[in-house]
């Protein structure tokens, strides 16, 4: 495929540019350059053409969407103890969606053959074009490799992405689990031409930026590490990254289990903060509603930064409503108003499928350029 015809068609995957002057547009091309590029890909059958855009003003274009030849991807969502798993067609629709139990810090080869595993038992011998992985800490998505991971012992500059390909035999891409969570959320949303921030409140935290419509990861893997920000109220309090004081020690899940423990509160689990602050305990939902506040504080300051035109909140945390208030309240009162003027600040509406979303447009995207146009 030649670098046009995959630059197009990345754009279509991800959700970036569904248009012809969408493509145009980012890509910079006349009108005429788009039309027979565009116009090669549907004679070759990668593209097909489905319903009108929404008009917004001018005459609407016809959405581009990749075709759907009986291919497939398989991605996975990767956390501490679970992996959620799912087979995507090339058109972005998931189907087999599962929970597999892992545990990463068994390291990654016990972890990827397990994930493996599901994802032959869910393909039932369907032709797997390329996978994708998401995992929870720093990722360098051009190397496929963890980096610095203060959870993920063992993981530290292993090829992940070159094991999967080594038990696969397909393309894989790999990338930070906010990150994606950020853009499935993203291109999930009517309008997804803002710049947008996504914030994964679970047992810990995490943070993806999507700017120009493309995951945003920072010169060394490190943009969205909102989870390491010195948070005053927490000064004393050790991290997992081996210093004091971090934003995950009072505003993650984990965090919340354990001021809630050493109050002689017996809970075990994020799981368990979400269902009695759900029910109403008083107790444990002060401190979730606390916890919403010290992470709008550090919010702020990303607010104020970068001027997104939203800011979403997924993970666990995310559906008990008065950890979103405090969020939502404290970012308002403590940014300048002309970055929150417009300003949106919502749950995400992909629940737990956001992060396998996201991969699911990578992935779909590193299956077609492989594919010969």
């Amino acid at each position: 495929m030649s670098e046009a015809a995959a630059a197009i068609v990345e754009l279509v995957a991800t959700g970036r540019a569904v248009t012809r002057a969408e493509i145009g547009k980012v890509l910079g091309w006349a009108p005429s350059t788009v039309s027979l590029r565009v116009g090669q890909l549907l004679a070759s059958g990668v593209l097909h053409e489905a319903d009108l855009a929404p008009s917004r003003g001018g005459r609407p274009g016809r959405i581009l969407r990749l075709r759907d030849d009986g291919g497939c991807v398989v991605v996975a969502d990767v956390g501490g103890h679970h992996a959620r798993t799912a087979v995507v067609d090339l058109t972005g629709a998931l189907r087999d969606v599962a929970e597999v139990d892992v545990d990463v810090s068994e390291g990654p080869d016990a972890t990827l053959d397990r994930i493996v595993a599901a994802w032959n038992e869910a393909a039932r011998g369907g032709t797997v074009m390329a996978a994708g992985l998401s995992l929870p800490g720093p990722v360098d998505a051009d190397r496929g490799a963890v980096v610095q991971a203060s959870r993920m012992p063992g993981w530290n500059d292993v090829p992940v992405g070159e094991r999967v390909t080594e038990r696969l035999g397909v393309p894989t891409v790999v990338e930070n689990d906010a990150n994606a969570m950020a853009l499935g959320e993203h291109y999930a949303r009517i309008d997804h031409t803002r710049d947008s921030v996504t914030v994964k409140a679970g047992t810990a935290i995490g943070c993806g930026l999507v700017i120009g419509g493309r995951i945003y990861p920072g010169s060394s893997a490190g943009a969205g590490n909102i989870t390491h920000t010195r948070v005053d109220v927490a000064s004393a309090t050790p991290c997992s990254c081996g210093n004091l004081g971090c934003l995950e020690t009072v505003s993650s899940g984990a965090g919340v289990v354990r001021l809630l423990q050493a109050r002689g509160i017996e809970i075990g689990s994020t799981a368990d903060v979400v269902h009695r602050a759900q029910n109403g305990d008083p107790e444990v939902s002060a401190l979730v509603r606390a916890a919403g506040g010290y992470l709008g504080a550090v919010l702020c300051t990303v607010v104020n930064l970068v001027n997104p035109g939203a800011v979403y909140l997924g993970g666990a945390l995310s559906s008990v409503e008065p950890f979103v208030a405090a969020v939502r309240g404290r970012v308002y009162e403590g940014s300048h108003p002309i970055a929150t003027g417009h300003l949106v600040i919502d749950a995400t509406t992909t629940g737990p499928d956001a992060g396998i979303v996201g991969m699911g447009r990578l992935a779909v995207a590193a299956a077609h350029r492989g594919t010969t146009a």
